[in-house]
């Protein structure tokens, strides 16, 4: 156990307060669980991630496979406003869908969103109308609202802290992976033509419907919690709930099926200041995310490519992301860390976009992409750690994740509205705000992994050790003494 409590704190009295468990670690078992668990979790999350970053930026592809055209909306901001849609109904279900999640079974919830979605992606290919595009897109954004800090929770309840991480990078690769996979897609179907169904409708009816037999299937293997794993022994599933408790490092002693709401939760996920350090980084962080998700393939067709070309050579920065989520999410792992990755990409994003804006040169410019996607994209997945590491128990972290993306993609409504076709093909005004926002993303990282190291050595000096003493001891959540932040 990290973290002993001073001389100044009787030691029986602070341990019968804690009411800490007297197991030891099983280093052979839990490796056992996390490859079992990686076998039959991740590869649906990878999944259903995919997917979700496929329809929901698949209206990018769309827009140079002539959407604008068919629907009368190549002037002003009107296909802006179809993705800036998307994102209302998607800000506004992040906290009560985590609370669903948790009152309902998460193995039904998700792939439930999951065929829910798709079916709408699916008849966003029928619309005729702006009208129709900006109905399905706000559909689409209210199915998907929840699937994020779902997925998030979901993790948080078979993985301890320190494997999370890499966990969250396995899934959240799939953002890079869905922007190279939609482009190769999106260049072969753009191309049919059927039954007065010209290009782009058949983006949405192909990637749509395979969402949804996606989603069928995930109804039979996802599991709701550890001790309704089928594929786990008596022995594994009694292990599995143990380490958790032992994780929670005094911050719990209820496991993940036996917790209930109380309110008590909800505004310690309010007050903790890690909540909105959290945030705010993934705001500023999300506002280049997204519109280089959305507009990766018009920045490209910005430097005189072809609409098919354009759309292959989303493919090289976007898979670049993908090997990079997965490697740092794995080194973040390894030394407990998710800031100084963070700060990291930060760093390169910055030069990405310096070379954007300051080059005349498609090849520098493109070179700048690699930059982008390398030092954006695992980001996210540092966050997801970032917060569901600082906040406990489960309902804590529910709510707090829940309202951490909740503010984040409230970035939706610069990002979307960055790159307007009249600033075309340089998109000035786009990248320098992506820059800016990356500036703040730095800077309020590095604010946060100052306060949570302050906050810690205030817990190894002893100065925390009166909570203990509190009557809610047994609800100190994350600001237990035994307790530590990860940087």
């Amino acid at each position: 156990m990290e973290g002993k409590p001073s001389n100044s704190v009787d030691i029986e009295n602070f341990e019968k307060a804690l009411n800490i468990s007297t197991h030891v670690a099983n280093p052979e078992l839990d490796k056992k669980l996390n490859r079992k668990f990686d076998l039959h979790i991740l590869p649906w999350l990878f999944g259903i991630w995919l997917f979700s970053f496929i329809d929901r930026s698949n209206i990018g592809n769309a827009k140079i496979a002539g959407l604008p055209q068919d629907l009368h909306i190549t002037t002003g901001t009107s296909f802006n406003v179809a993705l800036l849609v998307f994102y209302v109904p998607y800000i506004l279900v992040d906290v009560p869908s985590n609370l669903l999640l948790k009152k309902f079974k998460a193995g039904v919830y998700l792939p439930s969103l999951i065929t829910a979605w798709g079916l709408v992606c699916t008849c966003i290919g029928f619309t005729k109308s702006f009208a129709g595009l900006v109905v399905g897109r706000v559909l689409l954004g209210l199915f998907e609202g929840g699937i994020l800090g779902g997925v998030i929770i979901y993790l948080a309840m078979f993985y301890t802290r320190h494997e999370v991480l890499l966990r969250s990078g396995l899934f959240y690769c799939a953002a890079p992976l869905s922007g190279a996979f939609g482009g190769l897609l999106a260049s072969a179907l753009g191309r049919i033509e059927f039954n007065g169904y010209n290009r782009w409708p058949w983006i949405f009816f192909v990637e749509g419907a395979v969402t949804v037999v996606f989603g069928i299937i995930c109804f039979f293997f996802m599991p709701d919690t550890p001790a309704a794993a089928r594929f786990l022994t008596d022995e594994e599933k009694e292990w599995a709930l143990e380490r958790m408790r032992l994780d929670a490092s005094g911050s719990t002693t209820v496991d993940v099926d036996q917790e209930k709401f109380d309110w008590y939760w909800f505004w310690m996920a309010l007050r903790a200041p890690q909540t909105y350090f959290c945030a705010f980084i993934w705001f500023f962080l999300l506002i280049p995310l997204y519109s280089f998700s959305l507009f990766l393939p018009s920045i490209i067709a910005g430097m005189k490519y072809t609409s098919t070309t354009a759309q292959l050579f989303t493919v090289p920065p976007n898979m670049t992301g993908f090997v990079v989520v997965i490697l740092t999410a794995y080194y973040s792992d390894r030394v407990k860390n998710r800031g100084l990755f963070i700060v990291g990409g930060t760093i390169l994003g910055i030069c990405g976009y310096v070379m954007l804006l300051a080059s005349e040169r498609n090849a520098v410019k493109y070179a700048g992409t690699f930059l982008i996607a390398t030092g954006v994209f695992q980001g996210s997945p540092m966050l997801m750690g970032w917060v569901s590491n600082n906040l406990s128990p489960h309902y804590v972290r529910a709510v707090g994740v829940g309202v951490v993306i909740s503010i984040a993609n409230c970035s939706a409504f610069i990002g979307t509205f960055i790159y307007l076709q009249r600033d075309a093909p340089k998109y000035a005004l786009g990248h320098s705000i992506s820059l800016g926002a990356l500036v703040l993303t730095l800077i309020l990282s590095c604010m946060q992994i100052l306060y949570l190291r302050w906050e810690n050595k205030k817990r190894e000096r002893g100065e925390r050790d009166e909570r203990i003493l509190q009557d809610d001891a047994h609800r100190l959540g994350h600001r237990h003494p035994f307790f530590r932040y990860t940087l």
